[in-house]
């Protein structure tokens, strides 16, 4: 498949279910946490919550469950057993993102982590996994104030890379970020995790990628 055109001169990168392999344990701990609590948490519902900010999660589980919904205190059982888990078993690395990520630095394409994690979270995840200094550039969800499906993580990471929108590839597996490239102007290329694409998502994907390794056999087809 050939890009339309334009040549990718940044790629921006998605963290948690993209880079790393966390979506799954982040997944067993919200239905952990909601079930000790009492709530039973749908597989639709928690497919609403992946990929956004924490304060956009907390709206969303009240919608489902109702204003007395203890979120701040489920979602900090939720964070205690992923932290135990990666404690004990270390911070597992998608498969081909170390060699995608290397092959951008070797080609000098500029490279951004755009990520609805909060910052002191995100930046730790990213220097134990010994990647934070490949990146040029970094967003968080608290420095940003509408978190994905807006594009404005997005656009805050291009302008950190000096580069336009249209020149970005976005590279994501949670629906609320292709909404939000896509919106940015971007090109938008899915990874599908835990949530898989759809109808309406394949159509404002530019790509379905099977694995990080299909995205840079297909990046580096158009460098």
């Amino acid at each position: 498949m050939a890009l339309p055109q334009a040549i990718i001169k940044a790629v921006i990168f998605d963290m948690d279910g993209l880079i790393i392999d966390s979506e799954r344990v982040a997944r067993q701990a919200w239905f952990q946490a909601t079930s000790e609590w009492g709530y039973d948490l749908q597989e639709k519902d928690y497919a609403r919550i992946v990929g956004i900010k924490v304060e956009d999660s907390e709206r969303v589980l009240k919608e489902v469950f109702g204003e007395d919904f203890p979120f701040k205190d489920i979602r900090g059982r939720r964070v205690n057993l992923s932290a135990e888990y990666f404690r004990k078993n270390g911070i597992p690395v998608k498969s081909g993102a170390r060699e995608l990520i290397t092959a951008l630095v070797d080609a000098g394409i500029p490279r951004a982590v755009a990520t609805s994690t909060r910052a002191e979270v995100a930046l730790e995840k990213l220097r134990k996994i010994e990647l934070l200094s490949q990146f040029d550039a970094v967003v968080c969800g608290d420095q940003i104030e509408n978190g994905k499906p807006a594009p404005d993580i997005f656009l805050t990471a291009a302008g950190k890379l000096n580069m336009p929108p249209a020149y970005c590839a976005v590279l994501e597996d949670s629906m609320p970020g292709i909404r939000g490239a896509h919106a940015a102007g971007m090109y938008p290329i899915m990874v599908p995790d835990q949530v898989m694409p759809t109808p309406e998502i394949r159509e404002i994907a530019y790509y379905i990628a099977e694995s990080l390794h299909d995205v840079r056999n297909l990046l580096f087809e158009n460098l």
